[in-house]
């Protein structure tokens, strides 16, 4: 397959050099707004580089991979479901519900693939997880708990193109959740803080929050999620059920110290971030999608998946605003027009 590449930055380099390296994947053609940049990335995984990101759309390619800024996602995936191309697109498809109906809506109508980045679905852990609450192992859910933190804040000028700490990390916990367990979200309460940099507060966002979940079967879960976790950084799940609980992200590079006399020694590596941790979940997440996109399998992560995970951030948006709990059908109430 020759795939088009659209974004040569953090997120976007670390794909397309394991893009490079998937089976089937015979040519990567990467575009970028700036040209330089592009030509960089190529030029190191030894990938073609394109002077546009029109030139990518114009060169005949089979199928593309978004990973450029958020507020282009929507636009790109309209121009990739137009062309009749298979598509690959980094989490969100946009900031609101509106603006992701609308290209979800592109999408039904050509016909296309869409598979969106959530890439905790191909991380060993979760896996292992849902396997163990679809064959019953754990028995009756009855709690999970989430933890999603950043070792350090990202820089200021990315929280406004982000959607916030609910709609940028929390979604992962949402997304995983109505994944791991087949139930949906019927009810949130949220609440966030603002204890650190400034700029949070500016932004209208906040640098910690928790948000409380009640799923259709009546399981309960918390979420939390933090831009200040000095130890390094920490995404964990529990699942709690009858007979038993597991725990996903747990190993010898977790950060945390234990407080009993017995208990283990902090790690000497603790995880730095997401590409470092989740590093062989990217890479699964692009064969699965090359795989897809050539007819061989299914898609893992519609864009149906991802409209329900940003569905559950918002209402926890509205509730934390608000203070009051929220249920994530209430807020399709203004989407009548569209769906």
């Amino acid at each position: 397959m020759r795939i088009g590449f659209l974004g040569a930055g953090r997120i976007g380099a670390f794909h397309a050099e394991a893009l490079k390296a998937t089976t089937g994947v015979d040519d990567v053609l990467i575009g970028d707004v700036d040209s330089a940049r592009a030509a960089e990335v190529a030029h190191r995984i030894g990938a073609r580089a394109a002077e546009s990101v029109d030139a990518v759309f114009a060169a005949g390619v089979d199928a593309v991979v978004i990973a450029t800024a958020t507020a282009s996602h929507a636009e790109l995936i309209t121009r990739a479901a137009r062309a009749g191309l298979p598509a690959y697109c980094e989490k969100p498809i946009a900031l609101d519900l509106p603006g992701t109906v609308r290209a979800l809506q592109e999408v039904e109508a050509a016909g296309t693939l869409l598979q969106m980045g959530f890439q905790r679905r191909f991380d060993a852990g979760y896996l292992a997880a849902r396997e163990a609450v679809a064959t019953g192992r754990l028995g009756r859910l009855h709690t999970i708990r989430a933890v999603t933190s950043d070792p350090a804040p990202p820089p200021a000028a990315f929280l406004p193109l982000s959607g916030g700490l609910i709609r940028d990390c929390l979604v992962h916990d949402f997304d995983a959740v109505r994944w791991l367990t087949g139930r949906e979200v019927v009810e949130v309460f949220a609440a966030g803080a603002n204890g650190g940099a400034a700029f949070f507060r500016e932004a209208g966002d906040v640098d910690t929050a928790a948000a409380l979940l009640t799923l259709d079967d009546g399981t309960l879960v918390t979420t939390t999620a933090t831009r200040y976790n000095g130890a390094g950084y920490d995404v964990r799940m529990e699942i709690a059920g009858e007979r038993d609980q597991l725990v996903v992200g747990l190993d010898a590079r977790t950060p945390f110290t234990s407080a009993e006399p017995d208990g283990p020694e902090p790690p000497a590596r603790p995880w730095t971030g997401f590409l470092e941790r989740f590093a062989p979940a990217y890479r699964a997440e692009l064969a699965a999608f090359v795989r897809a996109a050539s007819g061989e399998a299914r898609n893992p992560c519609s864009g149906t998946d991802a409209l329900h995970a940003l569905l559950v951030a918002e209402a926890c948006e509205v509730s934390r605003r608000e203070h009051r709990p929220v249920r994530p059908a209430e807020l399709l109430k203004d989407l009548a027009d569209l769906v």
